[in-house]
Formats: C-alpha cells, structure tokens, sequence
C-alpha cells in the first residue's frame, strides 16, 4: 500500500486499542447515551466546563443517579429556563458550533451528526439538507445532548466504537408534523446498513438523535467484540418498559487476536490501524476529482483513490477511498463534503501492516535521483525511483520520461 508518508503509527505494535461497546439492547436516545458515557466515571464538572464552551445560554443540566428495573444509572437531563419558538436550520446549528471554544475534533464529529440528521429529513420531507427546519433536534436540549455526547467520547479518547443490533419499536409518536409512524421516517434513513431487529415494545425505542449519534460514532454494528473489560456505564431513559429502559456501554483494550498473531512473523514492521473513510458519487463533474485530491492529502489522507461501481438502476458512479490516521478523520471527512457532492460519508477502521522505509539517492547522467525502498526483516525487498525527480529530470535534459527512469533503475542495480 503506497501512501507517500510514514503510517503515523508507533513502533509499539502489539499495543491494543480501546473499545467502546454501545448495548442497546432497550433502544437509545441522546440523553442516553449520554448518561451513559458519563457512568462510565468521566468527571461531571469537566464535562460540564466543556459543554459551557458552546455559546448557548439559558439553560441548565441534570446529573442524577437513579434505577431502572433494579440497575442503578445515571439519568441526564438538559433543563431549558425559557420555552423556544425559533426553529434552527443546518448552518444556525454549525454557526453555534464553529464559533464555540470546543475541540477541532469535537466541532467536526458534531456537525457530521447534524450533517446525517439534515440528509435524512431532506431526503424524507423531498428537500435539501441546508433547507431542512430543525424543529425537535434543533432545540437546545437535542444540541446538548448531540454535542455532549461527541464530548464525552472525546475526554474518553476510544480508539473504536462498535455498537449493538437496535430494537425498533411500533405505534405510531406525535411530532411537530402530526402522528408519524414508528421507527419514525427519519430514523430509517439514519439507520441504513445498521442492523435493526423488531421488538415489542409500543412506542419510539431509537430516536433520531440516538440513531444520528450512534450511525455517525460507530463504525460497526454487530455483536460485542474480544476485549478486557474496564468499566461499563448505564444511561438512564425516560419511559420503563417493564425492563431495564437503559443504554449500557462497556470500555475496554481490545484482546489480542490474529493481527498480533500475524505480527510475530512481520516483527520488524509496522503494524497498526488506518482509518478508511468512503463515499459513493454519482453526480458530480469528474473534473473536480483532481481539486478534491489535492484538497485531501492538505487535510493529512495517506491514500485517495477512485473505484468504478454501478449503483442502483445500473446508474455508473465512482467509489471515492480515502485512508488516514484517526486524528485526521474529522478533517478529511469535512472535506468530502465540502469538496464533492455527497451527503454521506461512512468509515472503519482497518489493521494493516507496513514495511518500513529508507531512501537513498543514486547519481545518473541525468542528475541525482532519489530511491525509496521497503524493508522486510533487514533486506530490501522494494526499490523504485522518484516518480517527481524522474519528471523533473525528463523536463530539464528535455529526453522521455521512461527513459530517465530506466536510467535510475539501471544505477540502482548497479549499487546493489
């Protein structure tokens, strides 16, 4: 795997990462979650002093330990002091959270949730995302909740968030626009290639909130992974069920498994994860591909490519791959949407190896050159020259370009 920069990861291979496991086994919501995280024993005042970076007033939050079915848990409530009348469209909501004080990080993963919730009501109501009105998650205390949570995962600093099967409820819940059945429109579109399974229970189990959060957050549903448990939290919900109406979620270091097995035998590597974000385009004049790759390696991507897919209706379109390290997903993630026409962006985490990289430069009749080469176990086993000094040689003597590289090659040989 090419990349043209070091994997930014540490030599320490066999370390493990940390796992987050949302169980939701009654559903979730916002507040939730929430509680949730906090259960997990993050200090409430420095959560608090985070969520007061945000320029929203009036309003107040709860912090309470109670139980549910038997289970004690924490119930987090956010308190507005005044009834609001204004309804909040998409870039209000962005417009709050780039003029807070908040982490770059935190600022990025919230909007990604707004972001996925605006694409999911245009696409119900047959609108656009930037004309979608906010009406129940554009109040202060859904905006709480939603930033809260980005926040709490932060200060919890996981690696990877996984995330249960999710029960859906029936009936039929009140909103702003009259009954609307369960799971609510909005809800369904959030929770597309999630696995969702039908419960008993009447009434609204997955909110959108809970389902913007845990689509934008996880990178995986499905059952618990191997890991060492370290703390599990419980976030209280309001309703009772005649079960524990909770969201349970489990930390821990993810256990060892093949990726160490496999790096007893690739000792002198570098082993790790690289994030893999995607997104499908079928709409967008491919002239700007090369403006969007530009666009990204700035915003730190390791890799960019584009793959030929058909999507429905045998429509052609272009499978955009983007890889990068963690701490650049936010920022790479932002660009796709700036920079091309999509309206979502998925992303997981892969385990990968890379051979470790030297350079060295040969001298030619054309100039000096540089080589890279990839080592395994102390021996090259990859050499190539630099595609950028070749060209700029061509250039300068004016004699092909393939010509130059052969060259290169021809003294690479002859060094060996």
């Amino acid at each position: 795997m090419t990349d043209g920069k070091s994997c930014g990861l540490a030599d320490d291979a066999a370390a493990t990462r940390k796992i987050l496991y949302f169980d939701c086994f009654a559903g979730a919501s916002g507040d939730m979650i929430v509680g949730a995280l906090l259960d997990l024993g993050l200090d409430a005042e420095v959560f608090k002093k985070e969520l007061g970076k945000m320029p929203l007033d009036s309003y107040d939050i709860s912090i309470r330990k109670i139980r549910k079915s038997g289970i004690r848990a924490t119930k987090f409530d956010v308190l507005p002091e005044t009834e609001e009348t204004c309804e909040r469209h998409l870039h209000d909501i962005e417009h709050i959270i780039d003029t807070s004080r908040l982490a770059a990080e935190v600022k990025n993963r919230s909007k990604v949730v707004f972001r996925l919730l605006a694409a999911a009501e245009a696409k119900v109501h047959g609108t656009t995302p930037e004309k979608v009105h906010f009406h129940e998650v554009g109040a202060v205390d859904s905006i709480v909740d939603i930033v809260g949570a980005v926040i709490a995962v932060n200060l919890l600093r996981v690696d990877r968030i996984v995330v249960s099967p999710l029960p859906m409820g029936h009936g039929f819940v009140r909103c702003r626009h009259g009954l609307i059945p369960v799971p609510a429109p909005a809800t369904v579109e959030l929770l597309k290639g999630m696995v969702t399974y039908g419960s008993e229970h009447e009434g609204e189990t997955v909110t959108p909130t809970g389902a913007a959060l845990l689509s934008a957050l996880a990178e995986q549903c499905g059952p618990m992974p191997a890991l060492e448990v370290e703390g599990v939290g419980y976030g209280a919900g309001t309703r009772d069920y005649g079960m524990p109406n909770v969201v349970r979620a489990i930390i821990g270091m993810e256990a060892g498994g093949n990726v160490n097995l496999l790096h007893n035998s690739l000792s002198d590597s570098i082993a790790g994860t690289v994030v893999v974000l995607e997104a499908n385009i079928d709409d967008m004049n491919p002239e700007f591909f090369d403006h969007v790759f530009e666009r990204l390696f700035e915003k730190g991507a390791l890799d960019a490519f584009l793959v030929p897919i058909h999507m429905k209706k045998n429509r052609p379109a272009v499978l955009m791959r983007v890889l990068c390290n963690e701490e650049d997903k936010a920022g790479i993630a932002e660009t796709l949407f700036l920079e091309t026409s999509t309206i979502g962006v998925r992303f997981s985490r892969w385990d990968r190896f890379c051979l470790k990289r030297e350079s060295r430069a040969v001298h030619t009749e054309y100039g000096e050159i540089g080589i890279k080469m990839a080592l395994l176990h102390g021996d090259i086993v990859n050499e190539a020259p630099e595609y950028e000094d070749c060209r700029k040689r061509a250039l300068e003597y004016g004699v092909p370009l393939k010509k130059v590289y052969l060259t290169a090659l021809r003294a690479v040989e002859k060094d060996s």
